[in-house]
């Protein structure tokens, strides 16, 4: 709809301007003849036939804009939610690789440049139609006009594609990849911010986001001096052709000569915003080089939850339903690796933990994760509401259920004086909360997910001695009625959980001169 209505406005405009510069001239020369041919001069059909192209260009320009972007959104609507799935099924060391920055760039710009791809699918019909009326109405005023607009239209066209792949494709990719790179130290430093201004390394960040703004800068920069350049190109094509066919129409009538210069003005204008669109062929080519990988994955669909808990085999050790598991261990021995390896968020080194007899290895990601209810110990928070947070784990889930959750991780108090309870807005990453707060909030979370195994990490850490009791009564109470089994990571014992099962991780021997070497202030 958006190509054949795209089509019938650029026919209409070539035909509206050349038979408006006809009607003029005529009229013009009519008046100059005298009385006599000023009256015999018939005003009244070209007039007519002028107001109905008018409405025809203005009606399906109108068409055409809203169709080819109905089209246009339809698509997004389609790759958008495709991308987060592909991401989300991605084998973890690429999905988790994925920086915020980086997953907005690709999100949002990356996405927005296929979309004028797919505005623009209309424009070459568009440029057909006006090549056909413009050489058609050039034709009028003899062969001569027809085929020097003909050889005009082809060099403008040739000529300004090879412009913009040699000038406006590079800029026009970098500037995909540096938007990226200038999002994705944003988002690092916005969520350092704290740490920042207390090290008064302010001054610090802002070089480094300066530096990314720069590249960027010059990137656009450069795309506009290009575009600048393929617009003075074919505006002295246009020019030089307009003044050719109106002297090689010299021998048809004056009427006719305007008829033709004009048509050939539009014909060009037009298959010059269709080459215009070819300046964006570098964005797009980054952007699906970007996304192309990013898309192979297809998601695992729902899993059901599980009725019965299977069987857990970390280290050599078999935990079954209804165990209470204390994971303990010196600081960085890898005990939140385990619960991650257990959850196919990392892949596992050396021997692979068992779910059900078999290795996580070899099951699904769908499967290994119904099985777990997670509280991590540095929990992501929507920047939403108490209710929209907690209904990520349980998207089902009634006020009920989800006060029985804030019960049992001991927030109901706290989230019942809130002036809109549930309905109340927590920031960025929770930060209208306290770290205890936002702590006991992802617990309560992990409480609502129907699954045969609770895996916290850390459930009390940063809490008060009395806020701490609290909890891991009300932890244990909860097990006694669900039934669930319990993968605890914590330094600490409480003999309130009644624990049943203990596993120690023993930190591993580092390398002599192994490490991360990180960049300085100083440095940078």
């Amino acid at each position: 709809m958006a190509a054949l209505s795209g089509a019938v406005a650029a026919a209409a405009s070539v035909v509206l301007l050349a038979l408006s510069g006809w009607f003029i001239t005529g009229a013009a020369l009519a008046g100059v003849a005298g009385v006599a041919a000023a009256q015999a001069f018939n005003y009244l059909l070209p007039a007519a036939a002028i107001r109905l192209l008018a409405i025809l260009r203005t009606a399906f320009r109108y068409l055409e804009r809203i169709s080819g972007h109905a089209a246009a959104l339809q698509a997004l609507a389609n790759i958008r939610p495709r991308l987060f799935a592909s991401i989300a099924a991605a084998p973890p060391h690429q999905a988790l690789a994925l920086s915020g920055g980086e997953a907005s760039a690709r999100m949002v710009q990356d996405i927005d440049a296929i979309e004028s791809l797919f505005v623009r699918l209309s424009n070459p019909w568009a440029a057909f139609a006006a090549v056909l009326g413009g050489l058609s109405l050039a034709a009028l005023a003899g062969p001569g006009p027809a085929v020097a607009l003909a050889i005009a239209i082809a060099v403008a066209a040739s000529l300004g594609r090879l412009l913009a792949a040699r000038l406006a494709a590079a800029p026009s990719a970098a500037i995909q990849t540096t938007t990226g790179e200038l999002k994705d130290i944003v988002a690092a430093l916005v969520a350092a911010a704290p740490e920042v201004r207390a090290y008064q390394l302010e001054a610090w960040a802002i070089a480094k986001i300066d530096r990314r703004g720069e590249a960027l800068g010059r990137a656009k920069v450069e795309r506009a001096r290009a575009q600048g350049r393929i617009a003075a190109v074919q505006s002295a094509i246009a020019g030089l052709a307009v003044a050719v066919v109106i002297a090689l129409s010299a021998g048809a009538a004056p009427q006719l000569a305007a008829l033709a210069g004009l048509a050939a003005i539009v014909a060009l204008e037009l298959v010059a915003g269709a080459v215009k669109s070819a300046e964006q062929d570098g964005a797009v080519a980054e952007a699906e080089r970007r996304l192309d990988p990013l898309l192979v994955h297809a998601g695992a669909g729902e899993i059901a939850p599980m009725r019965r808990a299977p069987t857990v085999g970390l280290d050599g050790q078999t935990f079954r339903a209804g165990d209470r598991v204390l994971i303990t261990g010196p600081s960085g021995a890898g005990k939140t690796t385990r619960l991650e390896q257990l959850l196919a968020l990392r892949a596992g080194a050396g021997s692979s933990p068992m779910i059900g007899g078999c290795e996580v290895a070899d099951l699904p990601a769908g499967i290994a994760r119904a099985c777990f209810a997670y509280a991590p110990q540095d929990a992501a928070l929507l920047a939403g509401t108490i209710r929209e947070n907690l209904l990520l784990a349980a998207p089902t889930a009634d006020d009920q259920q989800i006060w029985v959750a804030l019960q049992d991780a001991a927030l109901d108090g706290q989230v019942r004086a809130m002036p809109r309870g549930l309905d109340s807005w927590i920031g960025e990453n929770g930060a209208r909360l306290s770290g205890g707060e936002r702590r006991r909030l992802s617990l309560a979370r992990a409480y609502l997910r129907p699954a045969p195994w609770l895996m916290l990490d850390e459930p009390t850490e940063g809490l008060d001695a009395w806020t701490q009791a609290l909890v891991l009564s009300r932890l244990s109470s909860r097990l006694d009625r669900t039934g669930q089994g319990l993968l605890m990571v914590s330094h600490t014992e409480s003999p309130r959980l009644k624990i049943t099962r203990r596993l120690r991780i023993e930190a591993t021997r580092p390398v002599p001169g192994a490490g991360v070497t990180m960049e300085t202030p100083s440095q940078a």
